[in-house]
């Protein structure tokens, strides 16, 4: 009895050592196809954030052409170039040569 006892308690152990080994294996399995969808995720991130720098320096710039205009539509030859293009006004004295065509 004692043999068979022995025998039986071996095979649990066994039986015991191969379930544990698969849910490690398993365990393992989960977590690298975690990592890889985390290795992905951390590579789209980066790209995006990579277009937002760039799209945010090309606001900056935009921002400050859109200050240099302001400082320029302040400057009296702006307000000259306007006069004249838009208005047809000119300076007293002043020849104006036009194009017959």
């Amino acid at each position: 009895m004692a043999g068979k006892a022995a025998y039986r308690k071996k095979r649990q152990n066994k039986m015991a050592m191969l379930l544990v080994t698969t849910v490690v294996i398993m365990m393992l399995i989960v977590v690298s196809v975690k990592s890889m969808e985390l290795r992905s995720k951390r590579a789209a991130y980066t790209e995006r954030e990579e277009a937002l720098l760039l799209e945010i320096e090309a606001e900056q710039a935009r921002a400050e052409e859109i200050e240099e205009y302001e400082k320029y539509t302040q400057t009296k030859k702006y307000v000259e170039e306007i006069a004249k293009n838009k208005l047809g006004l000119v300076y007293e004295g002043e020849i104006i040569f036009k194009d017959e065509n």
